[in-house]
């Protein structure tokens, strides 16, 4: 075959998207800038946080000089006093994934949000329109009871809801009551009936799983320490002087800046914060990696050992393709 029908033959084929997750701490950023700097990749994040101006430190941000050379889509899109929801990530995702596919370039979605992950691959239910109502309704009664209770009631609605959501989780569990109160209907019902923007796209996803959980653990909190002698608590200081802000904002509800806010509001001393967010950030990654196992990533690597054979098959296989 001649070239020129080689490059038509290369044209012809639909490029995949890729997919590299794992629980927070496995360094999936490190492998996708390590393959974007050898092989026609590019990075999309999947990540609830990254979205966010001003939230670096604890985030693990990669650098700017950085993202200017290997650009990074969906980092920095939003500032944090504003909402984004799974809905606005879908659709820039799906933009970000088309044009990277106009560049004859392949997206590789990084990170570890579930439920990004989930409307990516599973599809958005459509839900009905908050009701102001209705949430204060829920508010004054988990004020009343506690959110914990209100996770209960929900598990009796919607037990399969329930069992994917945590029961401090007082959006999520605020807004599975309200869909089951507002439309007779379970959530996870709505949301079974759904189809992946993805479909007929050719998908290859891979988890980044440790086999040891002491180590997984042993490296989330040396990162976090690391993080405080980077000045993460000077990052946090810097939003909490904001009047913009609060600690009920999506973005100040992430992970390490919760606690970090709570310590700045005088509710612990710091080295309670600090407890208190390596904590919550081993609780993310076991329930991440709960999510994983239950969605049956295709392919599980040891972040520990297969980051050079993974780099080299993946580069193989988009030469395969022509790119």
């Amino acid at each position: 075959m001649s070239s020129p029908a080689i490059a038509r033959s290369a044209a012809a084929v639909q490029l995949p998207v890729y997919l590299l997750t794992g629980p927070t701490g496995t360094g999936k950023s490190d492998w996708a800038i390590h393959l974007a700097e050898a092989a026609p990749v590019e990075i999309v994040s999947v990540d609830s946080a990254l979205v966010y101006k001003g939230l670096d430190i604890g985030t693990a941000k990669p650098p700017r000089e950085l993202r200017a050379r290997l650009p990074h889509h969906l980092v920095d899109i939003c500032d944090p006093a504003e909402s984004y929801s799974a809905g606005r990530f879908v659709t820039d995702a799906m933009a970000a994934i088309a044009a990277a596919h106009a560049r004859r370039r392949v997206p590789l979605l990084v990170g570890g949000t579930m439920l990004y992950l989930r409307a990516l691959l599973k599809g958005l239910a459509p839900l009905p329109q908050a009701s102001a109502e209705l949430r204060r309704e829920i508010d004054e009664r988990a004020a009343l009871a506690g959110w914990p209770a209100l996770h209960t009631e929900l598990g009796r609605l919607d037990p399969e809801a329930a069992s994917r959501i945590s029961a401090n989780d007082s959006q999520r569990i605020q807004r599975a009551l309200e869909v089951c109160l507002a439309t007779g209907r379970r959530l996870s019902e709505l949301q079974r009936a759904t189809v992946s923007p993805l479909a007929g796209v050719p998908l290859k996803a891979w988890a980044l799983a440790p086999r040891s959980r002491p180590l997984l653990h042993q490296r989330l909190a040396g990162r976090f320490h690391t993080m405080m002698a980077a000045g993460f608590l000077d990052e946090v200081r810097a939003l909490y002087s904001r009047d913009d802000l609060t600690a009920r904002h999506s973005s100040m509800r992430a992970v390490g800046y919760r606690q970090l806010w709570a310590h700045l509001e005088g509710e612990c001393g710091l080295a309670e914060a600090i407890e208190r967010g390596i904590a919550a950030t081993r609780q993310l990654a076991k329930r991440q990696l709960t999510w994983m196992r239950a969605e049956t990533v295709p392919q599980w690597l040891d972040p520990e050992a297969d980051e050079l054979s993974w780099n080299r098959d993946v580069r193989h296989e988009l030469l395969q393709l022509g790119l």
